[in-house]
């Protein structure tokens, strides 16, 4: 029996389990395969490939492919929507450290300020 952490269920849970084909991927999002395919070559997104050598796309993957198409529609080249989306998610990442840091930070001086046994500034 597979562990709990490896059942084929879970990976409907998963953001970035590969669980779509090209031309599955390129329907939900409105487009053709082409666009995807041009996606990669930018390097904004790298599918996965199947055993079988087909692309297969995350969810994770969808996201960012439908923040760059809404770009291109409104008139943006390709070029230019990949560096966005990919200056985009690096700026929520370092927003995402950013804050956790800072909560981390908070509970370091919280706990330093009940404890008795450690000096004070």
């Amino acid at each position: 029996m597979p562990s709990a952490s490896t059942r084929p269920v879970d990976n409907l849970d998963d953001d970035d389990y590969p669980a779509y084909t090209m031309g599955r991927a390129a329907e939900m999002l409105g487009t053709t395969p082409a666009f995807l395919r041009a996606l990669g070559d930018h390097r904004l997104i790298t599918p996965l490939r199947s055993e079988g050598g087909h692309r297969r796309f995350s969810r994770y993957q969808l996201r960012v492919a439908a923040r760059a198409r809404e770009l291109v529609d409104q008139g943006t080249p390709i070029e230019a929507a990949c560096r966005i989306v990919i200056l985009e998610d690096q700026l929520e990442e370092a927003r995402r450290i950013n804050e956790e840091l800072r909560a981390q930070s908070r509970d370091s001086q919280s706990s330093t300020r009940l404890r008795p046994d450690v000096p004070h500034a």
